[in-house]
């Protein structure tokens, strides 16, 4: 017996209609949230050369790329593995123009390849921005209060926003002796809370114990004010401690003119997981899901890799993760289609056809179908029909006459009798508009 094969790719996923339309709705609220605060959206190329991209790509993000040859050109093209370094190199070459700062949002999908025990997608839905061009704590902020904001126009349950800054623990590291690869290591660690690991690293290359406590202690310090002193007491007069420490207070001062404050939680530890990164960042957690839903951070030197010395600050979500978190709490809605099933039989097939174009111009959809004409006059066979086909509201074109001046409407549900109502034709439209918001 052979053994089974999945008929699509580990870590890709196909959306089905109902799902699809959900999800569009959401892509649609997230960005014209982020239009109100002047992004405007890109489209990103789905692949780009290789040797251009991974200029600014780590060598773990390379390994996972998808990479595949070009027929014309014969040079190696990557499949998008990272919407930031894509934007970094489209600023550096002048693409986006010449008036900064400049303010992207996107839709995309990032491909990398996961190990299929890892139970990670390799197919990933993003919505994001970047703010290209602006380096002071205020648009630190303006990043952390726009992702609160999004979250909250989404309806998103009980989230945090776990809130650091690099430059500390990479300070404290490159102070420790650690070797090179020694503090890659440990940034790693760090980046996955991973203590056992991070202890281990600090034990083979024999750190005094005062510092192999403060770095222990790094990844552990979570919550607010408290996190900031504790931090300035490791740091005593060391300006390449403190002068981090002094971006993220102002930062987390800025948020005390709002209400994300109360949802934000200082995390001297909070690494992400791309080197690009170098300054402020952060990650977003609910406990409706058990992994970050996205975050995002400062990346002042990626652009400059690519040959345009500029500085960055973005953040990217989930699609994926977000919208289970909301499902699972209720709050995702259709995208307002909810399609209206128009029933007729073979006698009135030119009325019908100009009658539903009549309504689909007035932004109503509608499924037209011809059925037998017994069928015309069963209530109970039409209800079953719209239910099997998932749809609430049936039309039935059914009168005599070849052009008759009224339908009738119906509405389903599973648990009774469908509710008619006789509707003339000229003012279906308006009726159907009005009832669209009680079916999505």
């Amino acid at each position: 017996m052979k053994p089974l094969r999945s008929l699509i790719p580990i870590g890709t996923a196909t959306v089905l209609p109902h799902t699809a339309q959900r999800v569009r709705k959401l892509e649609d609220q997230l960005l014209a949230y982020l239009a109100r605060w002047g992004y405007q959206e890109i489209i990103l190329p789905t692949f780009e050369y290789l040797d251009v991209l991974s200029v600014g790509l780590a060598p773990e993000v390379l390994d996972k790329c998808y990479k595949f040859a070009d027929r014309t050109s014969g040079r190696m093209l990557v499949l998008r593995p990272d919407a930031t370094a894509q934007i970094a190199r489209m600023v550096a070459m002048g693409v986006g123009g010449e008036s900064i700062p400049l303010r992207f949002s996107y839709r995309t999908t990032v491909f990398r390849y996961e190990l299929e025990h890892r139970g990670r997608d390799r197919e990933v839905f993003q919505v994001g921005i970047e703010l290209v061009g602006d380096d002071t704590y205020q648009s630190d902020a303006e990043m952390v209060t726009m992702l609160a904001g999004l979250l909250e126009q989404v309806g998103l349950p009980d989230w945090k926003i776990s809130l650091g800054h690099v430059g500390f623990f990479k300070a404290l590291l490159s102070r420790s002796g650690l070797s090179i690869a020694g503090r890659k290591q440990a940034e790693l660690a760090a980046a996955h809370k991973d203590l056992p690991r991070l202890e281990q690293i600090l034990t083979i290359e024999r750190l005094p114990r005062t510092m192999v406590r403060n770095i222990l202690q790094v990844p552990e310090r979570c919550g607010q004010h408290e996190v900031l002193e504790w931090g300035k007491r490791i740091a005593g007069k060391d300006t390449q401690l403190l002068k981090p420490l002094r971006r993220l207070e102002q930062v987390f001062q800025q948020l005390e003119h709002t209400r994300v404050q109360q949802h934000v939680l200082l995390d001297l530890g909070e690494f992400r997981g791309f080197d690009y990164y170098d300054g402020v960042v952060f990650d977003v957690f609910t406990s409706a899901v058990g992994c970050e839903i996205g975050g995002g951070g400062r990346y002042n030197h990626l652009v400059g890799q690519f040959g345009r010395d500029l500085p960055a600050i973005g953040f990217g979500l989930d699609l994926d993760r977000l919208f289970s978190a909301l499902e699972r709490d209720g709050q995702v809605e259709n995208n307002g289609f909810a399609p209206v099933l128009f029933f007729t039989s073979g006698r009135q097939t030119d009325e019908a056809f100009a009658l539903a174009q009549t309504l689909r111009v007035a932004g109503i959809s509608v499924i037209e179908q011809t059925i037998k004409q017994q069928h015309m006059s069963s209530i109970a066979w039409s209800a079953r029909e719209a239910l099997r086909q998932n749809i609430s509201r049936v039309i039935l074109y059914e009168g005599k006459k070849p052009a008759s001046d009224s339908v009738l409407l119906l509405e389903c549900t599973d648990s009774s009798q469908p509710r008619q109502s006789r509707i003339t034709i000229k003012e279906l439209p308006q009726r159907l508009r009005a009832d669209i918001h009680g079916y999505i």
